[in-house]
């Protein structure tokens, strides 16, 4: 079957099926499914947009809402994981995955589904050191901390999908994998954004868990987005043991959705002619679900996974084939997601703004179905109970270690990940552009203009669309330095390009280039990523 990959969305979700559109309209080709690697910015109110950590100007309300009211369907199958530009609120509402609009869906903090066969796996947000070992305890309306944190990945996350045994075929995570620009042409890439650098020569760019997650799942496919370029990569894995048949990873990373910008791949993956065309549970994640849900936690306490280390009872929550089948058996075999979509928002009316609405916390009824189905505990739910008894709050603490929390728990041990990139430049650019860069803008105001009924104008072309060859082979380091020329030059690669539409590019961010120079390097690194002209060439 054919899936669509695409990088950064950013709300532009009319401009992301109108390109698909084209590209059957031009080449014959319609892809079954789409794969989007976070910053999809399901923003559905202005209220949503407050949610959204990025600085006010940049607030804009996309074309979301369209889908989310039912003005719009998506016209293929949408899988997505959250990234680090995101209505929060609404999407911490689905912890477990659910779908965020009639035909699209989400995976949750992370998740493993199937389509036609092939089974896809995901982990949303970005690595944060200092947040990683804590619970998922945020919630709205958020502070200038928790609107950061609340997408910052979590150990809990992390530790559960590397309880999966069984081979995954596709994997997306928003941050890079930390590394796999050495199995790439990273000379190019250098090339292409030269402020990567120092970070790629100390090994620091990208995160850590996640090259965890790639040492462990070992997929067919790894896609991601974040830094806003595009790169392949090709990793060929050790095997554990002689019988143990060699593995390999396909990396591809794709550019933000903008006109100019590479940001959407088809790519042909085997799958099962005999499967159905619905979206599937995994019967192996709702049993690791199921196993690990003893180690929920929903407070600001710091604390390690279970490990082989004489500190716990229990360390082993991988799920066993008696498990599995048990969840077989409560789905009588029917594995089918239900499309159960409900509202939980008021949606945007362009004629009737709400500039002042404060977002509330609220607990969807997915996911308390999903959660009365498997026995599940409903984060949100306990975070509303935690809150109600005091032990939770909305405010930062001074970091500080906590009791052990329980036997399945300590927060003596000291964090696997010793390292904080949080201070790179290149890491974690949504730290960067907040209080860091410019300090005077005020994350509690809302603005949605320009309105999708009154967009800029568009004066560039669209994205490239291209299929990737079937081999992609890669040098680790830099022996090989043709591979994206020879990705560009493929014999089945297609262009499509649409020049009826004007944009008016966006202002490049923090202009001033006086006071310290750290500063300075950093709001030059920003500019790079984020400003929407296509500024490539490096500085």
């Amino acid at each position: 079957m054919k899936v669509a990959v695409a990088g950064c969305c950013h709300g532009a979700l009319d401009k992301m099926y109108e390109t698909l559109e084209l590209l059957q309209r031009r080449h014959n080709v319609r892809p079954d499914l789409l794969l989007c690697c976070g910053d999809f910015q399901a923003v559905r109110n202005e209220a949503d947009l407050r949610c959204m950590a990025v600085p006010a100007k940049y607030r804009h309300m996309q074309t979301f809402y369209r889908y989310y009211s039912g003005e719009k369907k998506a016209p293929v199958l949408t899988v997505f994981i959250g990234g680090n530009h995101e209505a929060s609120n609404h999407l911490q509402e689905l912890p477990y995955g659910g779908w965020v609009a009639p035909n699209i869906y989400y995976l949750g903090y992370a998740g493993v589904v199937r389509f036609r066969g092939v089974r896809i796996g995901g982990i949303s947000g970005i690595f944060k050191s200092h947040d990683y070992r804590k619970g998922h305890f945020e919630c709205p309306p958020y502070n200038q901390q928790t609107i950061r944190s609340a997408y910052h990945v979590r150990n809990i996350e992390v530790f559960k999908l590397k309880q999966l045994k069984r081979p995954i075929d596709i994997f997306m995570s928003h941050d890079w994998p930390r590394s796999i620009y050495h199995y790439g042409n990273k000379k190019q890439l250098l090339k292409m954004k030269s402020f990567f650098r120092q970070e790629v020569e100390s090994n620091t760019l990208g995160s850590p868990a996640a090259s965890e997650l790639l040492q462990h799942l070992k997929p067919t496919y790894w896609f991601s987005a974040h830094l806003h370029v595009k790169f392949a990569a090709f990793m060929q894995h050790q095997t554990n043991s002689k019988e143990e048949l060699p593995k390999a990873t396909k990396f591809l990373a794709l550019d933000k959705c903008l006109p100019h910008r590479d940001f959407l791949q088809i790519i042909d993956i085997e799958h099962d002619p005999n499967a159905g065309d619905s979206l599937e549970y995994d019967a192996e994640w709702i049993a690791v679900l199921k196993a690990t849900n003893s180690l929920v936690n929903v407070t600001q306490s710091s604390w390690n996974m279970p490990e082989n280390n004489g500190l716990h009872a229990k360390w082993d929550y991988s799920a066993t084939e008696e498990a599995i089948k048990e969840v077989l058996e409560e789905l009588n075999h029917n594995l089918k997601i239900p499309c159960n979509f409900t509202l939980t928002a008021a949606c945007y009316d362009p004629s009737k703004p709400q500039k002042h609405v404060e977002p509330v916390h609220t607990i969807n009824p997915q996911t308390t179905e999903f959660c009365a189905q498997f026995g599940l505990t409903d984060i949100n739910d306990r975070i509303q109970q935690a809150k109600e008894e005091g032990s939770v709050r909305g405010e930062y603490e001074e970091e500080e270690e906590e009791e052990e929390m329980d036997s399945t728990g300590s927060a003596e041990e000291p964090s696997e990940y010793n390292t904080d990139n949080s201070g790179l430049s290149s890491i974690n650019p949504d730290e960067i552009m907040l209080d860091e860069e410019g300090g005077d803008e005020d994350l509690s105001t809302c603005s949605v203009d320009p309105s999708p009924d009154h967009p800029p104008d568009f004066s560039a072309s669209f994205s490239d669309i291209r299929i990737m060859p079937d081999s992609m082979a890669v040098s680790s380091d830099d022996a090989m330095d043709s591979t994206n020329e020879e990705l560009e030059k493929s014999g089945v690669s297609k262009q499509v390009e649409e020049k009826s539409l004007n944009e008016r590019p966006l202002k490049r961010i923090g202009g001033n280039e006086n006071g310290n120079s750290g500063i300075k390097k950093i709001k030059r690194r920003n500019q790079a990523i984020y400003a929407a002209e296509d500024e490539d060439k490096t500085e």
